[in-house]
Order: structure tokens, then C-alpha cells, then sequence
């Protein structure tokens, strides 16, 4: 609380040495970025994000694609029902699934004007027919 005070008072003080006369009290924020700032955070964004495509380039597309691995395991469950059911599946499946889920929300801020609803994402909705809750939803 001391430090957001002397910073508050030292960016106080430089406003009124430099004649600033369209700030507003209490309008600030202690998280506005500088320039240079905001510069260096878009590069190492760009950075993050140009070695996120790297990440399942090795991958085979059906262990990559979350409704194909969703496909498969829709198969095992129609055709061998007890064996899926023994192997736990719906307990293992969001363990499985995180690390994929966590690569398409890499870019996603909800925070921004035009971002996509995670509902109307291609992996929400493969796990929402997956799981049969679209069809459980539309009934009620």
C-alpha cells in the first residue's frame, strides 16, 4: 500500500509539472502500461505464440484434434461398453483433453472487444456432443 501511494503521488506530481489537465481523480490505474511497456509485452506475446505452433507439429492430426480423439473413445465406449466403463474414461478425459484445451486458449481474452464465446469454440462443442449435455440442455 505504501509503494501504490509514493506511485500515485510521483505520477501526481508529474501531471501537474507537465500541465495535464484531463486527468480525472481516481480514473487511473496503477496496471496502465508504458509504451515501451506495452511494446514488449506484444513482442514476447507474438513470440509465445509463434512457438505454440511448433508444439504439435510432430503430432499425428488424430492425437491432436480434440473431436477425433473424442471419436475414438466414442467408439471404444459403443463397441466394448463394460471395458470403457472399467477404464474410468469420464474421470481420465479432462486429464487427457487440458493440455489441448490449454493450446486453443492460448490467443483467447475474454477481455477484448471481438472474442469468441468459449461456447461457439470447435473443442466446447466436440465435448458437448461427446458428453451428450447440447441434447440433455434442449430437452429441458
Amino acid at each position: 500500500p505504501e509503494f501504490i501511494t509514493k506511485c500515485r503521488t510521483a505520477r501526481r506530481q508529474v501531471r501537474e509539472r507537465s500541465g495535464e489537465a484531463d486527468h480525472h481523480e481516481g480514473m487511473s490505474s496503477d496496471d496502465e502500461l508504458s509504451p515501451a511497456e506495452a511494446k514488449e509485452f506484444q513482442k514476447r506475446k507474438d513470440n509465445v505464440l509463434e512457438d505454440s505452433k511448433k508444439v504439435f507439429e510432430d503430432v499425428h492430426a488424430d492425437f491432436c484434434d480434440i473431436r477425433k480423439i473424442l471419436l475414438k473413445f466414442q467408439e471404444w465406449k459403443e463397441k466394448f461398453p463394460d471395458s470403457y466403463c472399467d477404464a474410468y474414461i469420464s474421470f481420465c478425459l479432462p486429464k487427457l483433453l487440458n493440455p489441448l484445451i490449454r493450446f486453443q486458449l492460448i490467443n483467447w481474452n475474454p477481455l477484448e472487444q471481438n472474442f469468441t464465446d468459449l461456447e461457439e469454440m470447435s473443442w466446447f462443442r466436440a465435448i458437448e456432443e461427446f458428453s451428450g449435455t447440447k441434447n440433455v440442455s434442449e430437452r429441458d
